[in-house]
């Protein structure tokens, strides 16, 4: 997965090159929408599990979910814009066990992460298509209940959340394009859920996203 971002970050900044070859270019918009699916990779995580009361082989691993975001673009200086905005995602992964599994105690369990937040971009290209850079604070919530029990403290609370990454968005059409999303979710520590137990650990897991924008 490591080699996946890898290969997208570089293909963002390609991006940035062939936007600015462009002539004659129209500028980034005002404001740009974005809303896609994404497609996040939970820890495997041993301090994680031990946080509630889990099993390492519980923890469901990739999900799904969706994401929007705004954009509003300031001012350019040079080859850069500077923009404000916020994202708000949702992501939700399910693990069921197999019978092997379920005869060693293994449960079902549902894992729910949710994040809201502010973004700082910089851009690159122009209003035909652009590539991004952002990153910015904001709240989470992540949740980790496994099948028959009630919500712990660890599951229930806002924890503050750095979230870091970038993008590309290709018009295709004067105000529809496809857009993708590459970014880092470092969530800071939370409470104990269980007694005589550490709460969750300071993580960092990444999130693909990958829909359209409209400007």
């Amino acid at each position: 997965m490591t080699r996946v971002v890898v290969c997208l970050l570089a293909a963002i900044l390609n991006f940035a090159v062939e936007a600015r070859a462009q002539d004659p270019p129209p500028p980034i918009p005002l404001f740009v929408f974005d809303v896609q699916g994404n497609f996040p990779t939970f820890p495997q995580d041993q301090a994680l599990a031990d946080s509630r009361g889990l099993q390492l082989g519980e923890l469901p691993g990739r999900g799904l979910g969706g994401q929007v975001g705004i954009q509003i673009h300031l001012f350019k200086f040079k080859a850069i814009t500077l923009g404000v905005g916020g994202q708000a995602m949702m992501s939700q992964a399910t693990r069921t066990p197999s019978a092997e599994e379920a005869a060693a105690q293994i449960r079902p369990v549902t894992e729910k992460f949710r994040s809201l937040g502010g973004q700082l971009s910089l851009n690159f290209g122009n209003g035909n298509g652009w590539s991004y850079l952002s990153g910015g604070i904001g709240r989470s919530n992540w949740s980790l209940i496994a099948e028959g029990d009630e919500p712990k403290a660890g599951d229930e609370e806002a924890l503050k959340t750095i979230n870091y990454g970038g993008g590309a968005r290709w018009f295709a059409r004067s105000h529809l394009a496809f857009s993708f999303d590459v970014r880092f979710y470092a969530v800071n520590p939370g409470v104990s859920s269980i007694p005589e137990a550490a709460g969750s650990p300071r993580t960092t897991f990444f999130v693909i996203g990958a829909g359209v924008s409209l400007k």
